[in-house]
């Protein structure tokens, strides 16, 4: 007997995704990004400066912050302050190295974008909603320092999308949410632009093993749903 999935979607079907821009007031741009259950606040600050390693080179710099609300969950969890997880770390890298690989650093000039992705409520893919609506995020930011003549050209490459996949009962589902997600037996997060080309992949036998015609269907499964994902992003950034 195949997973039915408990919110009855399709197994090639995204869950309802949404972006509201300018949520916040004072960051560069803000974006709520909804992807079912799971709400993550992006924002953006672009700021003066570099870090020191690239003073003077005239290339800029993006960095990722990532966290988790206490009230985010069924369970109330810690703030984290001085000490990071490696839950923590290991996403806020990921989202910098995905959203990095979209910027042309030279055109940027000596300036650093700082994308923050809170976490309001956990159903699972916060990592990749937290890089999809990051995209948006920085695409908002950048669109206004152009309006405002700060920046006389885009530095934005192409666009950044991520979406999971797991394997349940030998087969391949897009987008899990919770209930799926920890009864996955292979979960899988991929990071891809719209050229289109992978920019990272995450994946992991929770349970057995999975074959190479299995990572052909995942990966057919995550570009299919990645391509409806740059669609929406395009509808809320022109």
């Amino acid at each position: 007997m195949s997973w039915q999935r408990p919110d009855h979607r399709k197994a090639n079907e995204l869950r309802p995704v949404s972006f509201e821009l300018d949520y916040t007031k004072f960051a560069t741009s803000s974006v709520l990004t909804k992807c079912g259950e799971t709400q993550v606040l992006c924002t953006v600050t672009i700021q003066p400066g570099v870090p020191k390693f690239l003073a003077d080179t005239g290339q800029g710099w993006l960095t990722a912050e990532y966290r988790m609300l206490p009230g985010a969950t069924p369970q109330r969890q810690q703030r984290e302050f001085m000490r990071l997880s490696g839950r923590t770390q290991e996403i806020q890298r990921l989202i910098g190295r995905s959203l990095r690989s979209c910027i042309d650093m030279k055109v940027l000039g000596e300036r650093t974008i700082i994308v923050d992705a809170d976490v309001l409520q956990a159903d699972a893919g916060t990592r990749t909603t937290s890089i999809t609506g990051g995209f948006v995020a920085v695409a908002h930011a950048i669109n206004k320092l152009m309006q405002q003549g700060e920046l006389e050209q885009s530095p934005i490459l192409h666009q950044v999308a991520a979406v999971s996949v797991g394997l349940l009962e030998e087969e391949p589902f897009l987008d899990l949410n919770y209930t799926e997600d920890v009864a996955a037996d292979i979960d899988f997060n991929v990071v891809m632009s719209d050229k289109p080309a992978l920019i990272e992949l995450q994946g992991t036998a929770e349970a057995g093993s999975f074959s190479r015609t299995q990572l052909n269907q995942i990966l057919d499964l995550a570009e299919a749903g990645i391509q409806e994902l740059f669609a929406a992003q395009r509808q809320i950034i022109s």
